[in-house]
């Protein structure tokens, strides 16, 4: 799990958010599921007036010094934003037949209501509403009774399951409409929303460990071939950034395999974008991420000499930039043998 207690920053949280970019833009490798807006706590985060009066804020993080706030329940009640859920890219695929713990800690605004149903569901693809909406799903682990977690107090939501597929994204939430999910008032001023803290988010495999098998097209498959461009495939960069994503390391990985297998092999690095944007700046955005790569190589003990990179744009297109899928193809980063 990257960022599993929410401690890392893209940027300093200034004031409070009423968009769901703002999580993302916030909080490292976590982002929003939909348009509703979580709330970040943690330094610097000045939680307004008007919302600190009704205790927003007043919990301790669990470890650490940040964590997570969604609402999760109140939508016949008229509450904005009724439904958030906040969602990550696994540092690795599930392993199809393996076994998975999950848990994470929770922790109720005082004045809540007490839900069940709080939940991790597992995606393949990442979810990305345009609206205000529900993710309706069958969560892989959810709480089945009602979570009371007053004054202060942690509470550990968990459970296991087996993963039926590749699954590369977590999200967490309540994934059930108000009619299906069970609302207790712990005290007469409760609020008719249900409101929780969210910390240390744990997702590992339990043993017996199943071996993942190597599929044809694995990158240590590919015939190393001078000239030949080779896609790596999974290579993921914050948006706009050179800053490699924790998912891309395991295709990484298999790059300095093949490197320390092949030790006179010579490697140029090309950085690919898609059309959007001014010309330059893609060529060296494109650069940049190439760049990155190299640096992972050095940093782990793979000569400078053995190594070189380019960025190429948009200029190398293996797909149609008409279309979303399309130029997902064309931002890529492949690398060409020069000298075996």
């Amino acid at each position: 799990m990257p960022n599993p207690s929410f401690e890392r920053y893209s940027n300093a949280p200034i004031g409070w958010s009423y968009n769901g970019a703002f999580f993302g833009h916030v909080m490292k490798y976590w982002f929003s599921a939909t348009t509703t807006s979580p709330d970040v706590y943690g330094p610097d985060v000045v939680v307004p007036r008007d919302w600190a009066d009704k205790g927003f804020g007043d919990q301790k993080p669990r470890t650490g010094k940040s964590m997570a706030g969604l609402t999760l329940y109140g939508c016949k009640n008229g509450k904005p934003h009724c439904r958030e859920y906040i969602e990550i890219q696994l540092a690795e695929p599930l392993v199809m037949g393996q076994t998975y713990l999950v848990e994470f800690w929770v922790a109720q605004l005082e004045r809540s209501l007490q839900i069940n149903n709080i939940g991790a569901y597992f995606s393949e693809k990442r979810i990305e509403k345009r609206a205000e909406e529900f993710v309706f799903a069958e969560p892989h682990v959810s709480a089945k009774d009602i979570v009371e977690a007053p004054g202060g107090k942690w509470v550990k939501v968990s459970g296991t399951f087996v993963a039926d597929k590749e699954y590369d994204y977590l999200l967490l939430g309540n994934f059930k409409d108000d009619d299906k999910t069970q609302a207790k008032a712990h005290r007469d001023d409760c609020f008719n929303y249900a409101y929780y803290y969210l910390d240390d988010v744990l997702v590992k495999k339990i043993p017996p460990f199943i071996t993942v098998p190597v599929k044809p097209d694995d990158l240590t498959k590919q015939k190393l071939e001078p000239g030949k461009p080779i896609t790596l495939k999974n290579i993921y960069f914050e948006f706009d950034k050179d800053e490699l994503m924790p998912r891309s390391y395991v295709e990484l990985n298999k790059l300095l395999q093949i490197m320390q297998e092949h030790p006179n092999m010579v490697i140029e690095i090309i950085g690919h974008t898609d059309s959007i944007g001014d010309d330059d700046y893609n060529k060296f955005l494109s650069r940049c991420r190439a760049k990155s790569v190299v640096i992972f190589l050095l940093e782990n003990k793979i000569k400078p000499g053995r190594l070189r990179y380019r960025g190429a744009g948009k200029h190398q297109p293996i797909a149609t930039n008409d279309t979303e899928e399309g130029r997902a193809q064309n931002r890529r980063v492949e690398f060409v043998v020069v000298r075996k």
